[in-house]
């Protein structure tokens, strides 16, 4: 599989601007508006959404670029790795006098009595505690609260921070500590209206085509209450509006937000009338006398 680099068509220095640039290009040439039931096409767009998604935002390219296609279970990795580091290591030798800690008056039975205890505490370490908890997109947008029950019978309250995405880890301190590994483990739920990819939100909002091919002021949906939009004259079916700083906020930095975008779907009248059909034949013939159509 290619990697995002690939997909964009951009070399791995490039710039968050040439990474906006060369997507916006992509995702014009491949969207599926305008390659009506090509499946290679339809394909190629979700790739190139995919890998914007992450490209886009540094903290998840920072993440990418160190761990490639394991990017998403950076945290997990770091922390093994530090877990590792702090593990003891045991060294093997049938040559006793290479052990500078070893009393040779001591019965070497008891040497290895007590290895293989430190070994038995050591197995005994209990693995990292997950505690699962589902928001929707609106609670990722804003951050929420959980309550959490512990094996031990207690109930904590677990703050989730604005921009959390789905497999988002939190730890848990129980006792202001953080000497037990007890993660609370974030799933984001679909929204109906509403899709995302990394910090950027999409939507569509319908217009008629009168208002499309005479320009309107349509009214757009977010996640926290309305926005306009205006649309100009001969607005095209498929075409996407950005609503800068409308999109989900970073999780280390909420003053970091991505874009919402919003793509006009135009929506045809039906019932029409006699007078109204005669409207739009009389259209017909003034376009086709301008060799505006074929």
């Amino acid at each position: 599989m290619s990697n995002y680099y690939d997909r964009l068509e951009i070399p791995r220095t490039a710039s968050q601007n040439d990474v906006r640039k060369s997507y916006r290009r992509l995702a014009r040439q491949y969207h599926p508006d305008v390659n009506k039931g090509d499946k290679a096409s339809e394909e190629k767009f979700k790739e190139i959404n995919e890998a914007y998604g992450v490209l886009s935002d540094a903290d998840k390219r920072r993440k990418y670029d160190r761990y490639g296609d394991d990017w998403e279970h950076a945290a997990q990795i770091d922390e093994n790795a530090a877990r590792r580091q702090q593990e003891p290591t045991f060294h093997w030798s049938t040559d006793m006098r290479s052990q500078p800690d070893v009393d040779f008056d001591t019965d070497p039975g008891g040497i290895f009595d007590g290895l293989f205890r430190n070994m038995r505490n050591h197995a005994r370490q209990a693995p990292p505690t997950e505690y699962s908890a589902e928001v929707t997109l609106e609670e990722a947008y804003l951050g929420t609260a959980r309550v959490v029950d512990l094996a031990d019978g207690r109930r904590l309250e677990v703050k989730i921070p604005a921009g959390v995405d789905n497999g988002s880890r939190i730890r848990i301190s129980p006792d202001g500590k953080s000497s037990r590994d007890l993660y609370l483990v974030v799933s984001v739920k679909e929204h109906p209206r509403i899709q995302r990819q990394g910090r950027d939100l999409y939507t569509e909002v319908e217009a008629s085509l009168e208002d499309a091919i005479l320009g309107t002021d349509l009214t757009v949906q977010t996640l926290t209450g309305r926005l306009a939009l205006t649309i100009p004259p001969e607005t095209q079916n498929g075409r996407r509006f950005r609503l800068a700083g409308q999109g989900m906020p970073s999780l280390n930095n909420p003053k970091s937000r991505g874009d919402l975008f919003a793509t006009v779907k135009v929506k045809l009248p039906t019932g029409l009338s006699d007078e109204e059909k005669g409207l739009i034949r009389r259209f017909r013939d003034i376009r086709s006398q301008r060799g505006d159509q074929p």
